[in-house]
């Protein structure tokens, strides 16, 4: 239920970030030079107030969130030496290693007989072992088991290496995919674009173009994905804002991007946190508002924004509502990833406990489908009795 909010101006406190104001309160498309503004303000809550305002134009005071599941099939990584902001991977003969046979992903997945999972988040490492045929049956086998399930699965990152160990196109494998199950494609993988900076933390990863390709073919075929950005670590304020550019160009092209979901860089337990001399936290909670924000307002053509609950806390994700964020990370059930590189947050969220997030922030719960498509809207009244 959208809906048009008055934008008080004078509430702004830096005047350089008013002129940005007037573009947004006119609907006049921000340029880098703007983004970069958005980044370095001192007003914040001027940042904020923007995002908030774009952001009850698009969805009024709904926040969407999916019954959704991770699962990470092998941890088994032949980057593991070169991605050193990476504390999932694993070599294959490597302490913790595993690489799950498909009687063990099936297990995994038995909470969805319940019903309540409506999509599986698959990800995991470049396994030489995890190719095409690996991939094909298990979401054949997914398929067939849960139909009902939505499989969002295999990053950029995890196309391009099954296609070139099994010696195919990026898109006869997406085809592949797409036949046996896949339906959309998550974001991740995509770092933070600048050469620099994936020089520095992800030399031999897969490059930006080559990122942008696998989701500009993605979207030719018809399948949907979500983008991302990993922030807080090398990168600068430009680097950040020719990624968002690059971003908002192929969404002006092909219009297949669903979502944007910022995440936090965690510094536990991997090379880079050593580099940097950080532990615990490597993010500040103004900067990811910021983040968010900032990405509501530049990312004009994305209709959702989506917080990362497991990497901010879900009290900051929480006061993101206010902040340009229309779409929370749902129940998850269980995740590895960002646990593993510090994450102090629950693997979970209940269906309970993401409605009375969302409630206590004054905001709407609405479940929605992988597509956004919107099921049920939850009136704290009406669940109450």
């Amino acid at each position: 239920m959208p809906q048009s909010s008055s934008l008080n101006l004078d509430k702004i406190t830096d005047r350089n970030l008013r002129a940005v104001g007037e573009k947004v309160a006119t609907g006049n498309r921000l340029s880098n030079q703007d983004a970069e503004l958005l980044f370095s303000t001192p007003d914040l809550l001027g940042v904020g107030m923007l995002a908030d305002y774009v952001n009850r134009r698009k969805h009024g005071d709904i926040v969407t969130f999916a019954a959704n599941q991770h699962i990470n099939p092998t941890n088994v990584c032949y980057l593991r030496k070169t991605c050193v902001f990476c504390s999932f991977a694993r070599l294959p003969k490597e302490e913790g290693a595993y690489h799950y046979t498909l009687d063990q992903v099936f297990a995994e997945a038995e909470t969805a007989a319940t019903g309540l999972t409506k999509e599986f988040h698959i990800v995991g490492g470049l396994d030489m072992k995890a190719g095409l045929q690996y991939y094909s049956e298990m979401f054949r086998g997914l398929k067939a088991r849960y139909p009902h399930v939505h499989i969002k699965a295999l990053t950029a990152v995890e196309i391009a290496h099954i296609a070139r160990i099994d010696k195919m196109s990026v898109e006869d494998v997406l085809r592949t995919l797409h036949e046996a199950g896949l339906d959309t494609l998550p974001g991740g993988g995509a770092e933070v674009f600048g050469r620099g900076v994936r020089m520095a933390i992800a030399d031999k990863k897969l490059a930006a173009e080559d990122w942008i390709e696998v989701h500009r073919t993605a979207h030719r075929l018809g399948i949907r994905s979500n983008c991302t950005m990993l922030y807080g670590h090398v990168e600068t304020i430009q680097d950040r804002v020719e990624h968002l550019r690059m971003l908002r160009d192929l969404q002006d092209e092909s219009g297949g991007f669903l979502a944007y979901i910022p995440l936090a860089y965690h510094p536990d337990n991997n090379e880079l946190g050593v580099e940097l001399g950080r532990q615990g936290t490597a993010t500040t909670g103004f900067d990811d508002l910021r983040n968010l924000a900032v990405a509501r307002l530049f990312l004009d053509n994305f209709d959702h924004i989506k917080t990362h609950w497991i990497m901010v806390t879900p009290f900051l994700s929480q006061t993101s509502l206010a902040f340009g964020v229309n779409d929370l990370e749902g129940t998850v059930v269980r995740e590895k990833i960002y646990h593993e590189a510090g994450a102090h947050t629950a693997q979970g969220l209940s269906l309970a406990e993401i409605l009375d997030l969302i409630w206590s922030a004054g905001k709407i719960p609405a479940e929605r489908d992988s597509f956004y498509n919107i099921l049920r809207v939850f009136e704290r009244d009406a669940v109450a009795a």
